[in-house]
């Protein structure tokens, strides 16, 4: 696929790390001109990709993203919605206060409708273009200690993916998800420590339960860039077919067919 997307204008939200970083790498190495946002930019990003800091938490970044990569480039091709986190405390209903609830809502869905809503009418106008969400295999298997509410959150994400590949298919515009299992990025080694610390055991044992209740076979975290490989797929011409899917990127953790 090198080259395939040469040309092409490619925004990735949360793109200075982790599996943002992986995609944003691998888009531009197929020939993207790529857009990334966080709150602040990596030392490591710095000039390899145009940086547009922002809260995507904030109802107002997205119209600003928007207005800037419609004057810069004047079209957009690829909106890959990165930027989430599962940030809330782990131990089940009863710890999350609606804050929790809210924040988890507010990153992981509703700045994905909201960067969706302020793009989509340059691509209708176009009448072309591809948007990947990032989800979860936790959207599908909830772990209630862990990831009560990012998952409710990306389970609706889900929803929303599928309901707007069929209302954009006819227009021209592919919409797709993929969700990764367990994947080695500051976050997840962040969250792996932070359940540690709560429950007095080690970074290896807590990784070892995560991977146990989950169920990898596969056995270990999965690589960033095998994320993104999937990502610069979905949004080249070779998946020009494949709208309203939900890819899992998870080691075969998913225990269905």
């Amino acid at each position: 696929m090198f080259d395939s997307l040469k040309g092409k204008v490619a925004l990735v939200t949360g793109g200075t790390k982790g599996i943002g970083k992986a995609i944003a790498d691998k888009l531009s190495a197929n020939g993207a001109l790529v857009v990334i946002t966080a709150r602040t930019e990596a030392n490591d990003t710095a000039g390899s990709h145009h940086f547009i800091a922002t809260d995507h938490t904030q109802a107002d970044s997205a119209g600003c993203i928007a207005r800037e990569i419609l004057e810069k480039y004047g079209k957009i091709d690829i909106i890959v919605n990165n930027a989430g986190a599962n940030s809330s405390p782990g131990g089940g209903f009863s710890t999350l206060e609606d804050e929790d609830w809210f924040r988890d809502w507010e990153l992981n869905f509703r700045s994905v409708v909201r960067i969706n809503k302020a793009l989509l009418p340059a691509m209708l106008e176009q009448k072309e273009g591809t948007i990947i969400n990032i989800s979860t295999g936790a959207a599908k298997q909830p772990i209630w200690e862990m990831t009560m509410s990012y998952s409710s959150a990306k389970a609706a994400l889900n929803a929303y993916s599928k309901a707007l590949a069929n209302e954009l298919g006819p227009k021209g515009i592919r919409v797709n998800t993929v969700s990764p299992g367990v994947v080695k990025t500051p976050l997840m080694h962040e969250f792996i420590e932070n359940i540690a610390q709560q429950s007095g055991s080690s970074f290896e044992d807590s990784f070892q339960n995560i991977i146990d209740k989950v169920g990898v076979p596969v056995g270990r975290m999965a690589e960033p860039e095998e994320v993104a490989s999937i990502v610069a797929f979905l949004a080249s011409s070779e998946a020009r077919y494949i709208t309203g899917t939900n890819i899992s990127v998870d080691g075969g953790a998913s225990p269905t067919v």
